[in-house]
């Protein structure tokens, strides 16, 4: 086989990272159950919590293709992987800058456990790069971003944020869940470390709960150290349902791209409809952005509908498209953030993110459009 720099993208999905069934020789990869392993006469001393079963190994190498970086880790849950891995290089007395929008869960943490540790932080005022420039300290360590930014696919210039944390000699993160490694990734602008929630577009089909971190061989080894002692390990059924998920993520995720466009472009002339977020479109303020640093523009979108249109009713209207609290999946599903992922938020600080309590976030599936399409016409009839 070529070397993985080399494989196409639905190759490296397929098979890179594979286990090998040389027993009876399957086609899938065999599944290692073991909480308990032989500690002498052996290569590795293996042990869930040191992230290093069969079945793990062999999903990191996977992972670690698909962003191109020389490692990876896996987490049980998205936050276990941004936590773990803020917490690996920021210390008392240290600085972190994150930008003005980010995803309610990460933004919780900050304000919520960040004080309990002596860390500093500070959020953007935007998402230009100068807005990044002027609040780094001399004990800034980190800068994390999240683009495209949940729930309003706000986008951040990569390449910027970072090369200005290498400027500064500070270790740049990317949340990268809503583009996933098909549409975006983000080693090719020089970020440092890259973080996904694989429940969403790795798992993408509502049945996982997984957190994964792509970065060198030096930053892995740093979060491993801390991570072997939060213990947030994945078990290793989920592993194997989550390497089965990514070998159609290519797939999936072309399929949820074409749709999302097709769908943003429906509900911007819809006349019920006030304003869609999507980064495809032509009226997005970051559109060009996106054209110059993704592949495609995602499977995600926001829009408001017009005023005086409940949101909660319309969703509860809906045949089709499932009212869900997460994302990604092959089924199309949609929520309002402001009674979900960003619930944790006062209503001063969601519309300081400019989060309006009527915004409904919409994940497109793989749906025929005009399946999708009419089910939002006659959710807006019954109104």
């Amino acid at each position: 086989m070529k070397k993985t720099d080399q494989l196409g993208i639905n190759t490296i999905c397929t098979h890179v990272g594979e286990l090998k069934d040389e027993q009876f020789k399957g086609a899938v990869s065999p599944i290692y159950l073991s909480s308990s392993y032989q500690f002498y006469d052996v290569d590795v001393k293996r042990y869930p919590r040191y992230f290093n079963t069969p079945n793990q190994e062999a999903l990191c190498k996977k992972i670690a293709a698909l962003e191109k970086t020389e490692n990876a880790l896996i987490f049980g849950s998205g936050m276990a992987a941004i936590s773990t891995s803020l917490m690996a290089f920021l210390h008392k007395g240290d600085h972190v800058v994150l930008q003005e929008t980010l995803y309610g869960g990460t933004y919780n943490l900050v304000i919520e456990e960040f004080n309990k540790f002596g860390i500093e932080y500070t959020f953007t005022e935007s998402l230009e790069i100068e807005d990044f420039k002027k609040v780094i300290r001399s004990n800034t360590k980190v800068v994390f971003i999240e683009t495209p930014s949940n729930p309003l696919l706000k986008l951040v210039d990569i390449k910027a944020v970072a090369d200005l944390a290498k400027k500064h000699g500070i270790v740049s993160m990317i949340d990268n869940t809503f583009a996933s490694p098909i549409n975006q990734t983000p080693i090719d602008f020089g970020i440092d470390i890259m973080i996904h929630s694989a429940t969403k577009y790795m798992g993408g089909h509502s049945d996982i709960l997984a957190g994964a971190v792509a970065a060198s061989n030096e930053h892995i080894d740093k979060i491993w150290n801390i991570a072997k002692n939060f213990g947030g390990s994945l078990s290793d059924f989920t592993v194997w349902m989550l390497e089965r998920s990514i070998k159609t993520m290519n797939l999936r995720v072309k399929c949820q791209n074409e749709n999302a466009l097709k769908m943003a472009n429906y509900l911007e002339q819809n006349p019920n409809v006030d304003k869609v977020y999507y980064p495809g479109l032509e009226s997005h303020e970051n559109h060009e952005l996106a054209k110059a640093q993704m592949k495609g523009f995602g499977g995600m979108l926001s829009f408001e509908l017009k005023e005086g249109i409940d949101s909660m009713e319309f969703q509860r209207n809906l045949e089709l498209i499932k009212p869900s609290m997460s994302l990604a999946g092959v089924e199309s599903t949609l929520l309002s953030p402001s009674q979900t992922s960003h619930a944790l938020l006062s209503p001063e600080e969601r519309a300081k993110q400019g989060i309006k309590d009527g915004l409904i976030r919409f994940s497109v599936g793989i749906e025929e459009v005009e399946d999708l399409i009419a089910d939002i016409e006659q959710a807006i009839e019954k109104l």
